[in-house]
């Protein structure tokens, strides 16, 4: 819902994201994430995967590197991350690149260029407009992560696994510094090229279908 004190500007602005929004969840929400995503996803975090209701970005391959989790988790949870990076080649090439100190860099960027920050507030918004569409259809409660998305947005660059999830899921455009960290990793990480190295077998799937 936009504030009535919105100016058009930001009307139009929080319209576009609303659309936007609706459009990639009706793409994605479309194709329930099969048995055998639950079980590579599974495999992939060392956990059942509470909370998954699709799977948001894919490697070349066709596995998971992203998932879509629900706002409220079973048990009345609340989870902020709607974009949760699964790959672990994502997630090793991403702490590779935040060893190296990175994020004290990119903190001193977002306070020294105005277009950056400008950009990531509107990542924040982004994140926060899809979360709500995500809410409205499942009918989760938001009431405990109110304007509260990911990675530190809006003002700070606190997780770049959350922040590259966002780029992964919505597409490059959606969070600067989600862009940046794809481009540094391109070369232990990239979605067009698989280095997967999950694998799931027939039995694996069953067994975990039944458990659940």
């Amino acid at each position: 819902m936009t504030p009535a004190s919105a100016t058009p500007t930001q009307q139009f602005e929080r319209e576009q994201l609303e659309q936007e929004a609706r459009a990639l969840l009706d793409r994605l929400m479309a194709q329930p994430p099969t048995a055998k995503d639950i079980a590579t996803v599974n495999v992939q975090l060392g956990r059942f995967p509470r909370g998954m209701v699709a799977v948001g970005a894919r490697c070349v391959c066709g596995r998971p590197l992203a998932v879509l989790t629900r706002p409220l988790l079973p048990g009345g949870i609340p989870f902020p991350t709607t974009c949760y990076l699964t790959s672990p080649e994502a997630v090793k090439a991403v702490s590779h690149v935040e060893a190296t100190g990175v994020m004290k860099q990119l903190n001193e960027r977002l306070g020294e260029d105005a277009e950056l920050d400008q950009a990531y507030a509107l990542a924040h918004q982004r994140y926060l407009v899809f979360r709500h569409e995500l809410a409205e259809r499942l009918g989760d409660s938001e009431e405990h992560i109110a304007g509260i998305s990911a990675g530190g947005m809006p003002t700070r660059v606190k997780c770049l696994h959350a922040l590259l999830a966002q780029t992964l899921v919505m597409g490059r455009g959606a969070n600067p510094i989600g862009d940046m960290t794809l481009e540094r990793i391109r070369d232990e990480f990239s979605p067009t090229v698989c280095r997967c190295t999950t694998v799931v077998d027939d039995e694996q799937i069953e067994r975990l279908s039944q458990e659940r």
